[in-house]
């Protein structure tokens, strides 16, 4: 699935004429490109850029970048980058560098998650990554992944929401997050959603494409890795007492991932996939089940030519599905909604926020970390001429 964020608006919507009409204005020199803040996070199976300019209703996305890079590729086995691997992921930020000159950065942050934190060569890697592209990704812990996630889909939770159930299907891990959600309403002035419990899974969908992923493409194998992760689940689930406050009402399920807005992609028939279309649209749950039911028939020649799929997605669909499927056996939440925003986002909102002294309002309160390290952004060389009609991946 292609990163449809350039030109995307979040959470407020600002028409794409207005945005071609500046980039026109300022390429012709009637006005200065706007100081953005950029936000980049290298996961294990993707290396994602995002730059934006704050609005008074959230956000303006003015460029970004995506490439799978596969990170994580045969760490489960070695427990280290290979480097293959690692050549991938340093010409993915090398790319993210050049982007990142071409324009004023007001603030800026680069995270690194699972594959990072699980590799005993992830240091000697990080250092090679700032020798080479002067980027310091920062490892971030899977509390602090669940924070940034839950920090980019507060906008989603609704007034009659109680609680919220927040999954995150990643390349090397999968995050949970069980969100507290205050009263809405004039009166209320207390923080915002609140993480209350949290836990990472060890099964991604690039650990679990190289675990089991051929299995996948049958019932006996993807029923295997259902029941493999709803046994993690169903301990989170015992500590918390999730299947209680579900049956008792005002939850919400939310999903951010490709497994996730691949699965809306294919239940809205969409011809190619276009992030307004898919971003924050909410689900029946049989909607979603026959979505899921729709990609296992497709075979593995079928997810390749699927629009919403595509060659390099096939070998990670079905393993992301039977995460999906296992949270949707153990919590039986009515309807699931859908979201194609995560950590960069978060981070984004963050910076925002911190610099306007917290007027933006609402947020999350978080028990982690408050301060953020700012790494610096020293591509090698002279910085080029900037190009702002040079939007997009």
């Amino acid at each position: 699935m292609p990163d449809d964020a350039a030109h995307a608006t979040f959470p407020s919507v600002r028409p794409a004429a207005e945005t071609e009409r500046e980039a026109r204005a300022t390429r012709q020199g009637h006005q200065a490109i706007t100081p953005a803040y950029a936000a980049l996070d290298l996961g294990t199976n993707n290396c994602r850029l995002l730059m934006a300019a704050p609005t008074s209703g959230g956000l303006r996305v003015v460029d970004s970048f995506s490439r799978i890079v596969r990170l994580g590729e045969g760490l489960a086995a070695t427990n280290r980058l290979s480097e293959a691997a690692m050549d991938r992921a340093v010409g993915a930020l090398a790319a993210c560098a050049e982007k990142l000159s071409r324009r004023p950065v007001r603030g800026f942050q680069a995270v690194a998650t699972e594959a990072c934190r699980r590799a005993t060569n992830g240091p000697a890697f990080l250092a090679r990554v700032e020798a080479e592209t002067g980027l310091r990704p920062r490892v971030i812990s899977a509390r602090e992944e669940a924070e940034l996630a839950m920090e980019s889909c507060a906008p989603l939770l609704g007034d009659g929401d109680r609680r919220a159930l927040l999954f995150d299907i990643g390349g090397g891990s999968t995050e949970i997050a069980w969100i507290r959600v205050p009263p809405r309403g004039a009166a209320h002035r207390g923080p915002g959603a609140e993480l209350i419990g949290y836990v990472s899974l060890p099964f991604g969908v690039v650990t679990l494409a190289e675990r089991a992923g051929a299995s996948c493409f049958t019932e006996q194998g993807f029923g295997e890795v259902v029941e493999l992760v709803g046994e993690h689940l169903r301990r989170f689930d015992r500590v918390h007492c999730i299947g209680q406050e579900i049956r008792a009402g005002g939850v919400r399920l939310i999903g951010t991932s490709g497994t996730v807005t691949t699965l809306a992609g294919v239940a809205l028939a969409l011809p190619r996939y276009r992030r307004p279309l898919v971003d924050g649209r909410t689900l029946e749950g049989c909607v979603a089940d026959q979505a899921m039911g729709d990609l296992f028939a497709l075979g593995r020649d079928g997810l390749a030519a699927h629009p919403c799929v595509g060659p390099e997605r096939v070998e990670f669909v079905l393993p992301g599905c039977a995460v999906y499927a296992a949270i949707r056996q153990v919590w039986q939440v009515p309807s699931l909604t859908v979201a194609d925003r995560g950590l960069r986002e978060g981070m984004l909102l963050r910076m925002m926020r911190t610099e306007s002294g917290g007027r933006n309002g609402g947020g999350v309160a978080r028990g982690g970390p408050r301060g953020e390290a700012r790494p610096q952004v020293r591509p090698p060389g002279p910085a080029p001429t900037p190009r702002p009609d040079r939007f997009g991946p």
